[in-house]
């Protein structure tokens, strides 16, 4: 489904001479066919939507990181470009949990794997991102999960 949903932003872009969101798009399918190559390599026939949503969520953690940079460079034009690609990116992304939506969550997740201590921060990081990706800030919530399990 997020494989048409790109395929489709894309065309839409082109016939509207959105160059700014066809550039954004196609670097994102760029990425998809990386891990698409990645998961062949494990045996899979292509990467799941899991995946998909990782690595857009670090494609703007990246974009975040340069902003910062440019900014500093005092290079506004390079920071609107990165930001008008994350405001792309942001469009195939669901709905991000809030801080306490996700501290709730993870407070419910260490009750149903029996969490003790910080040694099973594993089991929950591993069920957040099998559910949850793209949802929520994964650095986020391990700070979470560690304040929680200590």
């Amino acid at each position: 489904m997020l494989r048409d949903e790109l395929q489709n932003s894309l065309k839409e872009a082109m016939k509207s001479r959105d160059t700014q969101t066809v550039s954004a798009v196609r670097l994102i399918i760029a990425g998809q066919k990386e891990k698409d190559v990645e998961a062949r390599g494990k045996g899979q026939e292509k990467a799941t939507d899991a995946e998909l949503l990782a690595m857009m969520q670090s494609m703007i953690k990246q974009r975040n990181e340069s902003i910062k940079i440019y900014t500093q460079s005092n290079r506004p034009d390079l920071a609107a470009k990165e930001q008008s690609e994350i405001d792309v990116i942001n469009r195939f992304l669901p709905k991000q949990m809030s801080a306490q939506e996700v501290e709730t969550l993870i407070k419910s997740l260490i009750e149903q794997t029996g969490a003790t201590s910080i040694k099973d921060m594993g089991k929950i990081m591993g069920t957040l991102k099998a559910q949850y990706a793209g949802q929520l800030d994964f650095g986020a919530a391990s700070g979470v999960i560690k304040k929680l399990l200590s």
